[in-house]
């Protein structure tokens, strides 16, 4: 632990209506404004992973955090409006950014092909979160694979305390790795976005820097004190009392209801999902809603010929709710559920997100693998499609849950 002492001043110009003010509010006039700051702050090499700056607008937090991390802060960047934002994230392998959107929650290749200005306040909020981790990436030079953990969501209910004060032990903290990890500080963190979206971006970062997937030490400075919890630091300092605590809450759980559905509600959900094919007409649907909200939606097909077997068709969350895991816990419950009345489940897929789940999962087995993807052939299934020329894994669900 370390303790700071600065000092920031700016100049007071002396004018007509300054002095106006000043005689009308009884504000001294000095050369000088001058605010002084004695914070305490962890050292790098301490056992944290995520810290946050917190305080009203005007409390100093900016000016605070740049004299803390300068060229470590990163503040508002401009993106180029005639390139993808995939094409805007450094020099990385493709591998890696691609990894890099889906750990921050931003898992939608349709929009990673499209120019930041057009995406939403909730898509640009995550664009801004990796372009910022893969330039620390680099500069750090610590180039490490980015993938996807086992789901933590609750479905219908949570296994995590739900109480606010349960703290993690110190002893829970991951310990300082022997390869230097780069710090990203982040000014204005979930400024501008709807709290909604402020609550499960925190989560989503928090959940990727701690599983691992991104190797960094993240400091997020913000106004909002409604992101504490969902972005579970190890370390609050609030600028308005100046007071410095160590505490990891509980994430509040994530209470999801899934219901069948008919297969209208695919409209919401279609353009945000990386196949191009419609939707079967004998697919079975299922919608997933949080806080009345809906946020996932999944459908399932029967395999023609075989008896008893069937497949995901399709499994999207909207993107405002990606990157907790809420996606491959509910497929996961559906499979449970078909899985509970005598039949099996398979799903083949080429996103980064769902293959690296099902590979670290203990309830999905690898049952093929067609690196030249699978042709049209079944062309008498009404809207089947196909993966020619994309790589592909299929999976079958063996897992089961108490």
């Amino acid at each position: 632990m370390r303790t700071l002492e600065t000092t920031v001043s700016c100049p007071v110009f002396d004018s007509f209506r300054v002095r106006q003010v000043a005689g009308l509010f009884d504000v001294p006039i000095q050369e000088r404004a001058t605010e002084r700051f004695c914070v305490e702050m962890p050292e790098l090499d301490e056992p944290w992973q995520i810290g946050l700056v917190v305080g009203p607008s005007g409390s100093g937090k900016s000016t605070l955090a740049r004299k803390l991390f300068g060229p470590r802060l990163v503040e508002r960047q401009s993106w180029p409006e005639d390139r993808a934002v995939i094409d805007c994230l450094g020099d990385l392998p493709i591998k890696q950014i691609t990894g890099l959107l889906t750990a921050v929650g931003f898992s939608s290749p349709p929009s990673w092909i499209k120019p930041y200005h057009v995406l939403s306040g909730g898509e640009r909020f995550r664009c801004d979160l990796a372009r910022a981790l893969a330039e620390a990436t680099e500069v750090g030079g610590r180039k490490s694979e980015v993938g996807n953990d086992k789901s933590e969501v609750g479905i219908g209910g949570s296994d995590q305390p739900t109480h606010s004060d349960r703290r993690v032990p110190t002893s829970d903290l991951r310990p300082p790795t022997s390869v230097l990890v780069p710090l990203v500080a982040f000014d204005e963190f979930t400024s501008v976005v709807d709290r909604t979206v402020a609550r499960v971006g925190s989560a989503a970062v928090a959940r990727a820097i701690r599983s691992g997937r991104i190797p960094c030490q993240f400091v997020a400075v913000t106004c909002h004190y409604d992101v504490t919890e969902w972005l579970a630091p190890d370390w609050v300092l609030d600028v308005a009392t100046g007071r410095f605590t160590r505490r990891r809450l509980w994430r509040p759980p994530i209470r999801l209801e899934i219901y069948r559905c008919g297969r209208n509600a695919w409209a919401r959900f279609a353009r945000h999902h990386y196949l191009a094919g419609s939707l079967s007409t004998g697919a079975q649907c299922y919608l997933t809603v949080w806080n009345d909200a809906p946020v996932a939606f999944c459908a399932m097909v029967s395999l023609i010929g075989r008896r008893g077997r069937w497949r995901v068709s399709r499994i999207v969350t909207l993107p405002d709710f990606q990157g907790v895991g809420i996606g491959m816990r509910v497929l996961e419950t559906i499979a449970q559920m078909y899985r509970d009345a005598g039949k099996r489940v398979n799903v083949t897929a080429s996103h980064p997100a769902l293959l690296a789940h099902c590979r670290r999962s203990p309830d999905w087995r690898a049952i093929g693998v067609r690196k030249t993807g699978s042709q049209n052939t079944r062309r008498f299934i009404h809207n089947y499609r196909g993966s020619p020329g994309r790589a592909v894994v299929s999976f079958e669900y063996v897992g089961g849950r108490d």
